[in-house]
């Protein structure tokens, strides 16, 4: 009996929350841990300072085509005798997820977002207002992992890296062009996040937005209406039909806080926002507030992050019943 993580590390590098997914299949009782991935990502061993004993990777493989990296799964699982398999709740995880269940006859958890109390898993619904106790009485067993939802491992060890033999069939999609969804931090990888609305009057206006996101070492997003007005790209779009991210810090500033957007933010551990209508809908979702003109408010904000070491910001603290507002 062992565990499965499936993890994509296209780009070369390891990403934060595919290191989560690690860790957490490590703290299962599923036995060893294999990581299963693909592409020309480097660093492979160093997984197991989250626990992995062996890490089996596709080089062969450089498209997310859903049927080839089932059978990959399938195949590693098949061979390893494993009973848990783990995935990222990612673009990449939900189009795998669901189909290794399906072949497996596997139960399947769908953004779980801790451990689990036997076979029992917490996962958010209707757009993290509620939390459902989902059992699994399955044999085998599929978990997708939110991401941010575990600290990442430091146990120390290395991984044995070992490429995958068998034929895994052509794929059945070209890839004509890749154009790269902007520089910094990805939005969903990211432990602090500073939001802008229609607040910020126009793009012309977003350098405070972005001198305060470079100070705390945090990813930029934007509202609907901004990304719609094309003041801001796309991919930093935030909500319910943008971006759905958890960090640890959402500050949000000139937005008024729409259902459609608190649905996409609303698993944040801190958020901090700053509007000058004080009767804005955000600031019952959030445990600091700020009612004042972003204009004003934001270079006060930026000489705080100079006076405060880094660590102050970095910190998750538990979320409060009600908003502590403060009025300039």
């Amino acid at each position: 009996m062992s565990t499965i993580v499936f993890i994509d590390t296209r780009g070369g590098k390891l990403p934060k929350a595919a290191q989560e997914a690690v860790t957490y299949a490590s703290q299962l009782e599923g036995g060893p841990v294999t990581a299963v991935t693909f592409g020309d990502a480097q660093g492979l061993e160093t997984l197991g300072a989250q626990g992995a004993s062996k890490v089996v990777v596709a080089r062969g493989v450089s498209t997310v085509d859903g049927q080839q990296l089932t059978k990959l799964v399938c195949d590693v699982a098949a061979a390893e005798g494993a009973t848990t398999i783990v995935c990222v709740s990612d673009a990449t995880g939900k189009a795998v997820a669901p189909r290794v269940a399906a072949r497996l006859k596997a139960g399947h958890v769908a953004g779980t977002i801790g451990l689990p109390q036997g076979n029992r898993f917490t996962r958010n619904v209707f757009s993290g207002k509620a939390r459902a106790q989902v059992e699994v009485t399955s044999a085998t067993r599929v978990i997708s992992l939110s991401p941010n939802s575990i600290p990442i491992g430091t146990g120390g060890g290395s991984a044995t890296v070992q490429e995958h033999a068998g034929n895994l069939g052509p794929s059945r999609i070209t890839v004509k062009e890749l154009r790269k969804a902007g520089s910094g931090i990805p939005l969903p990888e990211a432990e602090r996040v500073v939001s802008a609305g229609r607040g910020m009057k126009g793009p012309e206006n977003w350098g405070p937005v972005e001198e305060l996101a470079n100070l705390l070492h945090a990813a930029t997003a934007c509202s609907r209406p901004v990304a719609d007005m094309h003041w801001r790209p796309h991919h930093e779009h935030v909500g319910q039909t943008g971006v759905a991210i958890r960090p640890n810090l959402y500050i949000a500033i000139g937005i008024s806080g729409a259902i459609q957007h608190l649905a996409g933010v609303n698993q944040s551990k801190v958020i901090c926002v700053i509007n000058k209508d004080p009767e804005a809908p955000f600031f019952k979702a959030a445990d600091y507030g700020i009612v004042g003109d972003a204009f004003e408010v934001l270079p006060s904000a930026r000489r705080s992050a100079f006076s405060r070491p880094r660590s102050a910001w970095a910190a998750p603290r538990r979320r409060r019943p009600r908003c502590r507002s403060r009025r300039l």
